[in-house]
């Protein structure tokens, strides 16, 4: 037994996915390797598939899960068991995945053919199958069942395009009603006109677009604008203050005490005497505020006088600890 699978993503809501692929007498008509499969009642199908060389067999539905899995199981013809499974992923994307194991054919260089030939030809053409019924899906309109309403069907590359139905095909669709002339002109005439609705869509969208990114370019450039012209008023205004600073500063008489370097009382003038000058007296009245000058130092004359009176002082050498000297007594004669 061989096994097979690929998978591919389908850009619609999974029960239009569903839906579609089971519709299997349409798969002819979109898909190019298969070239019949006719209903022989209500749950077996007939289906004839060319991979290097024709592959026939009957097949009988089985595991069938609406909107989420089918499968069948051949009764005769080329032994094989077929799951396919759908995941939805999105509200429109759906993913398809497709099981497949078959017994290679009888004989005994059936399995060197199967490996050498057979085994990739299948993997080949169910990735290029499953391509196509997603192209086909893709461009059915929104919540479109019929793959009829598809513009991909009959496409150059099909097997209806190519000739390569076989007669039983051919007489299934000669009896459906959706292949009749008269259908076919009307469904073309459909997908004129649908063709032509969507070229329109899309250029009033396109030029939606194209005015809307107009409108941003002009607003952003109109932004743009406002705030140079704020930066340019704001620059003024600070270019003018400044002046008025400095026009201000012109006009006003410089105060000796506090418009010069150095400090307070630095535009003084300086004496001969240098910082000496700081122990002499400078201003008279300095009593009066004592931020006008420093005090100045006493003489050596009242420093010393002030010292012999408190050493003469017995209260003060009481109060220092000092013996106190009796003065000397008085003389009787």
């Amino acid at each position: 037994m061989t096994e097979h699978n690929t998978s591919t993503i389908v850009r619609a809501p999974v029960h239009q996915v569903y839906t579609l692929f089971t519709q299997f007498g349409d798969f002819p008509t979109y898909m190019q390797f298969v070239r019949e499969v006719t209903y022989l009642d209500a749950r077996h199908t007939h289906w004839v598939v060319r991979v290097g060389r024709d592959l026939e067999w009957v097949a009988g539905n089985q595991d069938w899960v609406p909107d989420q899995q089918i499968g069948w199981r051949s009764v005769s013809g080329v032994n094989n068991d077929v799951c396919i499974k759908f995941h939805e992923l999105g509200p429109n994307r759906t993913m398809v995945d497709v099981y497949i194991s078959y017994t290679p054919p009888s004989g005994p260089f059936g399995p060197l053919v199967d490996i050498f030939g057979t085994s990739q030809a299948i993997s080949a053409s169910l990735r290029q199958e499953l391509h196509h019924f997603a192209c086909m899906v893709e461009q059915t309109p929104p919540g479109e069942l019929d793959p009829m309403r598809s513009h991909y069907l009959f496409h150059p590359d099909s097997a209806y395009a190519r000739g390569m139905l076989t007669t039983g095909q051919k007489i299934a669709m000669r009896r459906d009603p959706r292949m009749r002339l008269w259908a076919l002109v009307e469904r073309q005439a459909r997908i004129e006109r649908e063709r032509a609705e969507w070229k329109r869509v899309q250029e009033e969208q396109a030029e939606s677009r194209r005015r809307q990114r107009e409108r941003e370019l002009a607003l952003l450039r109109e932004q743009h604008e406002i705030l140079a012209r704020k930066s340019e008023l704001r620059l003024q205004e600070e270019r003018a203050h400044k002046q008025a600073q400095q026009q201000a500063a012109r006009l006003r008489s410089l105060d000796p005490v506090y418009d010069t370097l150095g400090g307070r009382n630095a535009a003084l003038g300086r004496t001969a005497a240098g910082d000496r000058d700081g122990l002499r007296r400078r201003f008279p009245g300095y009593e009066s505020d004592p931020m006008v000058s420093r005090y100045p130092l006493k003489d050596r004359m009242t420093r010393k006088l002030e010292d012999e009176a408190k050493q003469a002082s017995p209260w003060r050498a009481s109060i220092r600890g000092d013996p106190v000297v009796p003065p000397p007594a008085e003389s009787t004669e």
